[in-house]
């Protein structure tokens, strides 16, 4: 029979059932940029068609995130929790069996949708469960199990699709049907349903406005599935109604009652700081981490297998030296610490950029990911603290929905603009062969070795355009660190 979802006897199913969902978020999330360049040679879908792979999972999920919280509290934590792990594990089945690309970027966008309602409440269901004097231990368990999530998903998932070939990036998608079925079962039959906050309004129509307009922005840069960089006027028409939207956006949250972005939380020099370089950095990690893979197995020819591996440290250093950088964040001010790694971080994507013409995964990449892990340890633990020491206490949940929210937006956005930069200096590295069928992140068969070497060139130089692109925008995020966060003496 069901308990109580804080009885001592269901904490473990629930810490267990949001181990499992997360798990599931988590693996998508870490291994679907090494998987692209398959699903774009078993599917034929075009650059265009991969961003979108990306995006439409990000769009409803930075979106809705902040939707998906507060309707925990309005719905109940069991019930909201349940519907996103069901939501997330039909659409992912959607994603293992899709026939078209099309067919896969409607799938995603269900997905994100669904983990709008899970991730959020993940943390949330395991704050209600356990008491505050046990509440840290849990958290620790679920952390700890979402890092070796994070750093096992793509080296497993990069040995599958080496080993397997191209259509195996469907098990990636499958494998979520038993960790979703197993993750419901614990929450139906041994978790009785929380109490919920009756007369508690959502924000839906903020949430549609934030939708549409991030809709809108990314349509403008990606466009509808060609290769080539979208028309000026196609841009300028639907990022124009995007920023429009999302202005409108702004002045629905302002004069809301209850709004899903409380914009007061801004007027805090600290707050606007932290989510002001958790754009700039996010945006320079989300771009990199999507084009690098490509770069590596559709334009070098690397197997996923030794993606995955070269990508192996920047999970492990980051995840060992969180724990000292939040200790060393008390004692030093956050300011001080993500200012250093957001250096860091800028020196890495510089050396991709530099280092790409040498097509070298062990001496150009991994050197570069090793300082990505570096910096970016520096910088994850000290931003959280940044924001829940910017805030009331009673402000920060919300205050870490935001930041969420925030990170996954840059990721899209990032997506977004650097695909159509990507696109328009790889076209322009082309311009002598302008008739080849040769694509960015793509192979091509029954090329001359000039052509290969035009090839080749084309796919350094648009890759290192985003490199340092990303490597400016890192150096951004150290300044913005460095002048509005706090900083200690001694």
């Amino acid at each position: 029979m069901p308990q109580d979802i804080t009885d001592p006897q269901s904490r473990r199913f629930v810490l267990v059932a949001a181990i499992v969902a997360s798990s599931m978020g988590f693996i998508d999330g870490s291994v679907i940029s090494i998987a692209i360049p398959s699903v774009r040679a078993d599917l034929g879908a075009t650059l265009a068609d991969a961003q979108w792979v990306s995006n439409a999972y990000l769009l409803f999920l930075s979106a809705l995130t902040l939707l998906g919280g507060a309707a925990g509290d309005r719905f109940g934590l069991r019930r909201t929790f349940g519907l996103g792990i069901a939501l997330f594990t039909l659409a992912s089945i959607a994603c293992a069996l899709a026939p078209t690309p099309g067919w896969l970027i409607v799938a995603r966008a269900i997905q994100g949708i669904g983990a709008a309602f899970m991730v959020p409440g993940s943390l949330a269901i395991i704050a209600k469960a356990y008491p505050k004097e046990s509440r840290g231990q849990a958290i620790g368990i679920w952390a700890a199990a979402s890092s070796i999530t994070s750093v096992a998903g793509p080296i497993i998932g990069g040995l599958v699709l080496t080993g397997l070939g191209d259509w195996s990036w469907r098990l990636i998608f499958a494998i979520n049907l038993p960790l979703g079925v197993g993750a419901l079962a614990l929450l139906w039959f041994k978790v009785a349903p929380d109490r919920v906050e009756a007369g508690r309004r959502l924000d839906v129509f903020g949430a549609a406005l934030a939708t549409v307009a991030l809709m809108f922005i990314a349509y403008g840069f990606i466009g509808d599935g060609s290769e080539s960089v979208s028309p000026l006027s196609h841009t300028l028409l639907w990022c124009g109604l995007g920023i429009v939207l999302a202005a409108a956006f702004i002045i629905w949250e302002w004069r809301a009652k209850l709004p899903m972005l409380p914009l007061r939380l801004f007027a805090n020099r600290g707050f606007s700081g932290a989510n002001g370089l958790t754009f700039a950095l996010y945006f320079a990690l989300g771009g990199t981490m999507f084009f690098l893979p490509m770069t590596m197995i559709g334009g070098w020819g690397e197997s996923p297998a030794t993606v995955s591996l070269t990508l192996l440290p920047l999970g492990i250093i980051l995840t060992l030296l969180s724990s000292f950088s939040g200790k060393w964040a008390d004692r030093y001010g956050p300011g001080p610490l993500i200012a250093l790694g957001s250096l860091i971080v800028a020196l890495s994507f510089a050396v991709m950029g530099i280092t790409a013409p040498m097509h070298s995964p062990w001496t150009g990449v991994l050197p570069s990911v090793v300082l990505l892990g570096l910096g970016m340890g520096l910088v994850v633990s000290p931003l959280s603290t940044a924001v829940m020491t910017s805030v009331e206490d009673g402000d920060t949940g919300t205050a870490s929905g935001v930041n969420n929210a925030v990170a996954r937006v840059a990721g899209l956005v990032a997506v977004a603009l650097l695909g159509a930069l990507v696109a328009a200096v790889f076209e322009q590295s082309l311009d002598r062969a302008a008739e080849l069928p040769i694509f960015f992140g793509m192979p091509a068969e029954g090329l001359s070795a000039d052509e290969e070497a035009l090839r080749l060139g084309a796919t350094d130089a648009a890759f290192a355009v985003v490199a340092y692109v990303t490597a400016v925008l890192s150096l951004v995020s150290a300044g913005i660190a460095w002048f509005t966060l706090e900083r200690k003496v001694g």
